[in-house]
């Protein structure tokens, strides 16, 4: 190949990526549901190729699979969501005096702070008007997240797409899987359609490894949250545990914010009898040492080459720029970057301009 079919070769694939970024950008209204259907065939593909493994035809196989799944969606959402919607609704009543209480149980602790830096103490009017101001911010946040989400494309329209086509578009994605991939492979560059198919196998092992095992440690630690908060006594521990474990999937942040939101209600409710708190803190002890110890080694591993820091800026940018779409596509596209930037540093290693002329 000359440098100048070389050249060409670069600016065609240049012009093909911001092509496909643009039309991103200009179809993120409407995405939502065809990438949820997805994400959603991308992780049922497995179970479908182990029904066809028993002799099932494929669309018999898709069919099956599609039905069971959206019948134990339902009946999940059937049984969890009216005691969750309760205790949400609950809780954003109660928030600001379970706020207040929380500040005053730390007030023996933060007042010598505030004498020894020449503050007055607080009072309990202060702290009433500085927890107002606090729920006051936090629910303008709040509000202004679910006016962008509303209008970055959970509004009521796609919500109902996002019921009724993303269904569709699971099952047909599912149905004629193997065909895209043929197809696919068959638009190839046949030079370079080795390396590209390589690329494409070390890209998928650390996509299907990351979601598939990360979505096993959400759910098993929103579990051992949402259960063991419970069982304390903790009041809203269920929707306490459930945000915890959903948000896990941003390294080191769900468990942050699910033991700041939990310590601050044991604070509120528990005290003057510190074991609840304690106990409080124990489940979130218990969830970090099972995550980091059992869950992420025997799930997640080395395998995905995703390094956390990587992940949380994919996730931030992903949102940043193309808001819930963004934020579903960031590890894949993180993930198939990785493998490129991978990729081409072992070039750069095998290349003259690593191992100098002399090739050592």
């Amino acid at each position: 190949m000359t440098e100048a079919d070389r050249a060409l070769r670069w600016r065609f694939w240049a012009v093909l990526a911001a092509l496909f970024v643009l039309l991103l950008w200009l179809l993120n209204n409407i995405l939502l549901p065809f990438v949820v259907g997805m994400v959603v065939a991308y992780f049922l593909d497995p179970v479908v190729l182990r029904l066809q493994r028993l002799g099932l035809s494929r669309a018999w196989a898709t069919t099956a699979v599609t039905i069971v799944a959206a019948l134990l969606a339902i009946g999940a959402v059937m049984a969890v969501l009216p005691p969750l919607l309760g205790q949400v609704q609950s809780l954003i009543v109660n928030a600001p005096d379970f706020m207040a209480k929380a500040v005053m149980r730390l007030q023996p602790l933060v007042d010598p702070l505030r004498q020894r830096f020449g503050l007055a103490p607080f009072t309990l009017p202060e702290i009433q008007n500085e927890v107002t101001q606090w729920a006051g911010q936090g629910l303008g946040v709040a509000g202004t997240i679910a006016g962008k989400v509303a209008q970055g494309g959970i509004a009521f329209f796609n919500l109902m797409a996002l019921l009724f086509i993303t269904p569709v578009v699971t099952f047909y994605l599912l149905r004629d899987f193997e065909k895209i991939v043929a197809a696919v492979d068959g638009a190839l560059p046949r030079d370079s359609a080795d390396t590209i198919r390589e690329l494409a196998r070390e890209a998928n092992a650390a996509i299907g490894g990351y979601f598939r095992g990360q979505a096993l440690v959400c759910l098993a630690l929103a579990s051992i949250y949402g259960i063991g908060l419970t069982l304390v006594g903790l009041q809203f521990g269920l929707v306490i545990g459930l945000i915890a474990g959903a948000i896990s999937f941003i390294p080191f942040v769900g468990t942050f914010v699910g033991a700041v939101m939990a310590l601050g209600m044991a604070l509120a409710q528990f005290p003057p009898e510190w074991m609840g708190v304690v106990k409080v803190a124990a489940v979130f002890l218990f969830g970090q040492t099972m995550e980091g110890n059992v869950l992420s080694p025997n799930l997640v591993g080395d395998r995905t080459g995703l390094h956390p820091v990587w992940i949380m800026f994919a996730l931030l940018a992903g949102g940043a720029l193309f808001g819930f779409v963004g934020v579903l596509i960031a590890v894949p596209v993180a993930a198939v970057m990785g493998v490129i930037v991978r990729y081409l540093i072992r070039r750069y290693h095998d290349s003259p301009i690593y191992r100098g002329r002399s090739g050592a």
